[in-house]
């Protein structure tokens, strides 16, 4: 299991201890007749619900981004250092400008890296 996964079970886990189910029984029946308190309590279900359905999601696209990471992960690692020194050759001959915003991007931060270094 990766640690992202063990992050994810944990928050979801998290998640659950702090999800209450809401009592639909009043102790004292004119308190519980309340009419402002029931939509109160509707109102947190709903709440509880939407914020499951986000999380879910959340956690999907995690999930999806995290495999794609991945697979292009292993993909440049098999690759040989050439295969890469071509590849982007052949990609600065295709796209000059976002070639030279790249290494523009590229230059700023790691300039800033070193600059942050001395202070």
């Amino acid at each position: 299991m990766s640690e992202f996964e063990a992050e994810v079970r944990k928050a979801e886990k998290e998640l659950e201890q702090g999800l209450m189910a809401v009592d639909n029984t009043a102790t004292d029946d004119s308190v519980g007749k309340d009419e402002f308190l029931g939509d109160i309590k509707m109102q947190a279900q709903e709440y509880g619900h939407k914020l499951q359905d986000a999380a879910v999601k959340a956690k999907d696209f995690a999930n999806e981004k995290f495999t794609q990471a991945g697979d292009k992960f292993k993909e440049l690692s098999a690759k040989d250092p050439k295969e890469l020194v071509e590849d982007a050759k052949e990609f600065a001959r295709q796209k000059p400008g976002q070639t030279i915003l790249i290494s523009a991007a590229v230059g700023l931060v790691l300039g800033l890296i070193l600059r942050g270094g001395r202070k």
